[in-house]
């Protein structure tokens, strides 16, 4: 996939592009859909599979004040994935106040047609464009026949065919917020992961508690419910199984929000270390012990409860 920072580096419009549009926060499986169906269309016209996203998230320039939702995907994590869906190219479009004040067909004959060489717009049945949202489904296809490109509506994924939940970035963000780690996996199509650096905590895992930890320093914004997990860590191109605290520790009476992360077969330091820990389940909420000792024999019990949960996914397998 070869990357484009904004559309004024496209020297030449592409051959016979396939595009579709979008912030594409998560890149879920609904996202997926609408990849799947540029590259098979670019594939029956010899032509480019291309996606347009943007940074930062409009609704970090559209909002000063701060954007009111917590980003899936960071901008890197975002790329990777992105990388990954079979794309011949990404552009990606800084958003600012300037671009958001372009109208619809400006957008469409100027950005679309004229500098990207469109010949099919593929998108979800909620998309719009163009200065405070005024272009709509109907407005892109009379654009299309005016300017001679097909525009494909994708319709939206569900989660299962019982519930007929919509995959959507805001019910991933519900979900993991609320701690249905499965949930945002079947959503995502993989599990929710967090990034950071592992950083010197407060010295109290091995020589208090017993059970050496990792600290991480949280660099994403998206984080889930307070309590304890099973997940896997994966670093030096290793995946480890694990169980993790996220929370303030209340038995500590602790005030800042922090990733405490106990490897199950792992030895060796990792201070200063960026690792990636990929959530699996939760398995219980935060609580506050009467004791360390308490505290101790619980961990034991959370170590032995995420053991079923991998043996129960290795045997899946």
């Amino acid at each position: 996939m070869q990357q484009i920072e904004g559309t004024d580096n496209i020297s030449s419009p592409l051959q016979r592009a396939v595009l579709t549009i979008g912030n594409f926060d998560g890149v879920h499986l609904g996202h997926q859909r609408l990849f799947n169906r540029v590259v098979e269309t670019a594939q029956e016209i010899n032509g480019t599979a291309t996606a347009m996203t943007f940074e930062p998230h409009p609704m970090k320039v559209l909002k000063p004040e701060g954007c009111p939702f917590p980003l899936i995907t960071l901008y890197e994590q975002k790329l990777e994935l992105l990388s990954q869906v079979g794309l011949d190219y990404l552009i990606v479009v800084p958003f600012n106040l300037k671009f958001s004040q372009i109208s619809a067909r400006k957008f469409v004959q100027d950005i679309l047609v004229n500098r990207i060489g469109v010949k099919s717009v593929v998108i979800g049945n909620d998309y719009s464009f163009g200065k405070k949202r005024e272009g709509n489904i109907q407005l892109l296809h009379e654009y299309g026949n005016e300017f001679g490109f097909s525009v494909q509506v994708v319709p939206w994924e569900a989660v299962d065919n019982i519930t007929q939940t919509r995959i959507s970035s805001t019910a991933i963000r519900t979900a993991v917020a609320s701690g249905d780690l499965i949930l945002a996996k079947q959503m995502l199509g993989r599990y929710y992961q967090v990034r950071g650096t592992v950083q010197h905590g407060k010295n109290r895992g091995a020589s208090q508690v017993g059970f050496p930890t990792a600290n991480l320093k949280l660099h994403d914004e998206l984080k889930p419910l307070s309590g304890v997990y099973a997940v896997r860590v994966l670093f030096d191109h290793k995946l480890y199984d694990a169980v993790a605290n996220i929370g303030c520790s209340p038995t500590f009476g602790d005030q800042e929000y922090s990733l405490e992360i106990h490897l199950l077969d792992f030895s060796g330091n990792l201070y200063d270390q960026k690792i990636r820990v990929n959530f699996i389940e939760r398995l219980r909420g935060e609580i506050k012990f009467e004791s360390i000792n308490a505290l101790t024999v619980q961990i034991k019990q959370d170590i032995q409860n995420a053991k079923q949960v991998f043996e129960s996914i290795q045997a899946s397998r």
